[in-house]
């Protein structure tokens, strides 16, 4: 049997319980044909870089598989006829990755700064005052 990754972005307007029922519905199609899912990652709803059917962001889901190639035929035709679902691609891999994938990691680090930041903004913060008690910027007797 071959590896797969397979990821789809779903509507933006979902539930999650509808995002989750999806990725249930593509297990189901890999478990029904002989095949394995490896590992489930809900990315969560993020914003797409261009417009798509009207939607600025999608629900993405990233699903491990381990199955024959008739099964991913199978897949895409049924993802294809849902409307729920924005985008899919599958790709063929040599092997899976041990761990969460680079999308998962990348928001363990971002959460991490954040709460190291504490409660300053992205920009470093607050700006420094002027020795008049005042922030940057023009005072009003300057002619």
């Amino acid at each position: 049997m071959a590896l797969y990754e397979h990821v789809f972005l779903a509507r933006q307007d979902l539930a999650q319980a509808q995002v989750d029922a999806l990725a249930e519905l593509v297990t189901g199609i890999v478990t029904e044909k002989g095949g394995k899912v490896v590992k489930t990652e809900t990315w969560g709803l993020r914003s797409i870089a261009y417009r798509i059917a009207k939607n600025r962001k999608a629900h993405y889901v990233l699903l491990e598989i381990d199955a024959p190639g008739d099964v991913v035929a199978e897949i895409e035709r049924q993802l294809g006829i849902n409307e729920d679902i924005i985008r899919f691609m599958t790709i063929r891999v040599d092997a899976h990755e041990a761990g969460p994938s680079a999308m998962m990691r990348r928001g363990e680090r971002d959460r991490e700064r954040s709460r190291d930041r504490g409660d300053r903004s992205e920009r470093g913060g607050d700006r420094p005052r002027r020795d008049d008690g005042e922030r940057g910027g023009f005072s009003r007797d300057a002619a």
